[in-house]
């Protein structure tokens, strides 16, 4: 990857690879979860504490055989062991659970695939009955091997007591010198052992990421697949290849989506909601019929039904917008409810603040919530009116039915149904002349 960061933790659909990994372990019920770990992985166990993982260092690099027996202690109380991969980030939960049905009561059950180009991979060797034999890597194959076109994914599923017997029968006579997990199914063969082939639903599954071309590849295939499964639930994408999904997206009937809108997190979409292009929703719920247009940001906001938002507006972490509500051009909303009809439409800033229903804040008003120290609110009643470029200076309250004029800076509580301004006093000079630039010296 040639990256600083260890390869399991780059992301994928905004998740590290290993956590989808590990995702897809839970998804099965799995009774423990191991991850064997080598040198440097403790920024991996950090970064992935809150998975309730068993932790295993491979202190040496000796092949993926040596990897799995340094973790079969561990498993010393299950049934059956199945071996994932921490940079095979997409298989399936369903891919596993077959693999699981159909190995059955049989020692040993693997995953293997079909590729035009088998290039690189372990080749699956059969008898002529068909039953699996063994699997010869890539720089062990005879010519003969070079051409099964048949091969293993790396996956398998053992009874726990007839794998921790095989590994410690593996040999490193090979031209890596390595323990290769794969002769665990030649040994098993050589005792008799049939060994059932189970296949994914797709090739992507059992894809691994060694660089980023490969890491975008399955980005890519990823968002498709969420993609067409949002459209046969009825959302209307305009463009599927530009649309991404980094997390759980919600959505009701008749929604539309059109391009590079990026959901991150937790999204939910009631019915009707209609996000126009470039815009980033994390976090956040929309109610019915809300309009977002173009280019916006919503994080962990709560918006209600029928809202218009932007374009080019802002909402920021822990703000409430009450249906009906119009947030315009160039506005940032953060920490505040925002009432009922209520309307600040052009170039303000309202933060910390208390928003009455049917409130309209002027073009320019900015709630001056932050003394350098500490943070302070803003009440605004209902139906106030703020007038265009006010400064509104918290602690400070504006009473219901409230008007401020235009231009003024508010610092004291302004009383309900009075107009308050408060502004100097405009004055013109009588014969004043604009300064002259004084002439060069010639």
């Amino acid at each position: 990857m040639r990256s600083a960061l260890p390869k399991v933790l780059h992301p994928l659909a905004g998740k590290p690879l290993l956590a989808l990994v590990l995702d897809a372990a839970h998804a099965i019920e799995a009774d423990r979860v191991c991850v064997v770990y080598g040198h440097g992985g403790e920024q991996v166990r950090e970064a992935l504490s809150g998975y309730g993982c068993l932790w295993v260092e491979q202190a040496e690099q000796l092949g993926t055989g040596h990897a799995v027996l340094q973790a079969m202690p561990q498993m010393a109380q299950v049934d059956q062991v199945l071996v994932l991969y921490g940079d095979v980030p997409l298989i399936e939960p369903g891919t596993l659970q077959r693999l699981i049905t159909e190995t059955g009561d049989a020692p040993l059950g693997i995953l293997t695939v079909f590729l035009a180009d088998p290039t690189g991979y372990g080749r699956i060797v059969r008898d002529g009955r068909g039953r699996v034999l063994r699997v010869v890597e890539q720089k062990d194959a005879s010519e003969a091997e070079l051409e099964i076109d048949e091969v293993h994914t790396g996956f398998l599923l053992a009874h726990q007591a007839r794998l921790g017997d095989w590994l410690g029968r593996i040999e490193n006579d090979n031209v890596q010198g390595e323990y290769y997990l794969t002769d665990v199914i030649g040994l098993a063969a050589a005792d008799g052992v049939a060994v059932p082939a189970s296949q994914p639903q797709s090739l992507e599954e059992v894809a691994g990421v060694n660089d980023r071309v490969q890491l975008a590849a399955l980005e890519r295939y990823y968002q498709r697949h969420r993609a067409e499964a949002l459209m046969r639930d009825g959302v209307t994408l305009a463009d599927p290849a530009r649309f991404d999904v980094r997390g759980e997206l919600t959505a009701g009937r008749d929604v539309t989506i059109d391009v590079n809108v990026v959901i991150e997190g937790r999204v939910r979409l009631g019915d009707g909601v209609r996000i126009g292009p470039n815009c980033l929703l994390k976090d956040c719920s929309l109610g019915a019929g809300t309009d977002v247009f173009a280019n916006c940001v919503i994080e962990a906001a709560e918006v209600g039904a029928e809202v218009r938002v932007g374009p080019f507006a802002r909402i920021r972490p822990e703000a409430e917008l009450a249906d009906s509500c119009h947030i315009g051009n160039f506005v940032e909303i953060k920490k505040s409810r925002i009432g009922e009809g209520s309307k600040v439409n052009h170039l303000s800033y309202v933060g910390d603040s208390e928003v009455g229903a049917g409130v309209n804040v002027g073009a320019g008003t900015i709630t001056c919530n932050y003394d350098g120290a500490n943070k302070h609110r803003t009440l605004i009643g209902d139906k106030a009116f703020i007038g265009s470029n006010t400064a509104l200076v918290a602690p400070v309250e504006v009473g219901a039915g409230a008007t401020i004029g235009a231009g003024s800076v508010i610092s004291r509580d302004a009383p309900p149904d009075q107009l308050t301004l408060a502004r100097a006093r405009q004055i013109t000079i009588d014969g004043w002349q604009r300064p002259q630039k004084k002439p060069r010296p010639s």
